[in-house]
């Protein structure tokens, strides 16, 4: 059974949540956002509508291991303006013709000093860039390569109505209790403007599981949601969370880039064999679509921060389309009609698949010498029957290799099964007294060893 089957038809009772989530990311998608300002501010009140988080606010000039906070950008309008008066590059038509975090400016110049300021991709020529100065004082433009190329010689007004002033860094958080204090770490950035895969999938899709695990009657562990700004955002929160994360994280996603057309692709943790690793290569696996297994080293994003040496936290990624890995990567053509709510949808039912088995996943020991009688427990086929070669099978690989030393993935994996697939057969196992679970949270399992047949 594809793992995706319980999540399609999950969804479909849902009465479309992949159009939902896209709706949501057509709300958000005309905000100018950057790692610091109201765009954040006012995005993150979006998401507030739907789902409880907590805004934090952190001030300009915070030291965060090695980086400070910056100053807070702000900006309300911006243009290129021709000798004739005509607006040859207008920030209000696209908010990535400026480049992120330019300083306020004004004045006039020729085209020859103008180029020195503009942005373009001669390989895709239609495409507006996204280009940013956060940490380099400077003002700069980004437009199409055949806008650039038509552009007249003579002399060109410049106006940028911004602000760089202390402020804040903002960044939303939500915690949903479960019943251990041991978490699940999901991370995204939201920090961009108008890109729908690489910026807005990602909280999108996040800000949708959180509304799923809330309405979930039991959790299993807890689960802590960041909305990041990228890169300084994730540090500044690892600064100020550190031993909790340390102590409490037991698998961790950075959710980024889950929306568009291409193959998914998981970008495994730096250990390699976490149990975050080992949960979504089985998923993929069984999933029944295109993927790629991602090395470390192909890292990208806010994963650096939580996989740094000395954080050491088990953090993958789970992405559709990643980045650099599809040609509207990081420009105009990253857009509305890129990323589907089908697409938004895939990408939901194997993270909720991969959620599930993480919370399924124990170490479990078999209770009876040998094996135990199945058929009076109804688990083998009644005299004359069939047996369901896979029920069978399945149900015997847990009871042989329940040793308290295997999980439930290993056990997939030896078998060529998805972990998926054990879930409710584990749980049939342990009601009928021939599994305990051997966790360390389990202290009762030798009483189930010899209770009474």
């Amino acid at each position: 059974m594809a793992v995706l089957d319980n999540s399609q038809r999950t969804a479909e009772k849902a009465g479309g949540r992949g159009a939902a989530m896209h709706a949501l990311l057509t709300d958000l998608f005309p905000i100018c956002r950057s790692i610091t300002g109201d765009g954040v501010r006012q995005s993150l009140d979006v998401l507030k509508q739907v789902v409880p988080l907590t805004v934090h606010a952190v001030p300009s000039g915070t030291r965060a291991f090695d980086w400070t906070v910056p100053d807070e950008w702000n900006v309300r309008d911006a243009w290129v303006m021709d000798a004739d008066g005509n607006r040859v590059i207008d920030f209000r038509e696209n908010n990535l013709h400026l480049v992120s975090y330019s300083i306020p400016f004004e004045g006039e110049v020729e085209l020859e000093e103008l180029q020195t300021h503009l942005h373009t991709r001669p390989d895709l020529p239609d495409a507006i860039p996204y280009v940013t100065s956060y940490y380099q004082q400077d003002w700069g433009f980004c437009l199409s390569h055949r806008a650039y190329e038509a552009l007249r010689p003579g002399r060109y007004r410049i106006g940028i109505d911004a602000t760089l002033a202390p402020g804040s860094l903002t960044y939303g958080e939500l915690l949903i209790p479960g019943e251990s204090e041991q978490e699940i770490l999901l991370s995204t950035n939201f920090c961009h403007p108008s890109m729908a895969n690489n910026e807005l999938s990602g909280p999108v899709l996040t800000t949708f599981l959180a509304q799923w695990l809330l309405e979930r009657p039991n959790r299993r562990y807890s689960y802590r949601i960041a909305w990041l700004p990228e890169t300084i955002g994730a540090i500044v929160y690892i600064s100020r969370n550190l031993e909790a994360l340390r102590r409490r994280t037991v698998a961790g996603y950075q959710v980024v880039c889950t929306g568009g057309p291409g193959p998914f692709h998981y970008l495994q943790s730096r250990q390699g064999d976490a149990v975050v690793d080992r949960v979504t290569r089985n998923v993929l696996r069984h999933c029944g679509r295109p993927h790629e297994i991602l090395d470390y080293r192909d890292r990208e994003s806010d994963e650096r921060q939580y996989c740094a040496p000395g954080v050491d936290l088990p953090f993958g990624s789970l992405m559709k389309a990643a980045y650099r890995r599809y040609p509207e990567y990081h420009t105009s053509l990253d857009n509305l009609e890129l990323v589907s709510g089908g697409q938004l949808e895939e990408t939901f039912g194997l993270y909720t698949a991969c959620l599930e088995a993480l919370e399924a996943n124990r170490h479990y020991r078999a209770t009876r010498l040998c094996e135990p009688q199945l058929g009076r427990r109804n688990l083998w086929p009644n005299t004359g029957s069939k047996p369901n070669a896979d029920a069978v099978g399945n149900t015997m690989a847990l009871l042989s290799y329940s040793d308290g030393r295997h999980d439930l993935i290993d056990i997939a994996d030896l078998h060529g099964v998805a972990v998926t697939d054990y879930i409710d057969l584990a749980g049939t196992l342990v009601r009928e007294g021939l599994l305990a679970p051997a966790d360390e949270d389990m202290q009762d399992a030798a009483a189930v060893e010899n209770a009474p047949e």
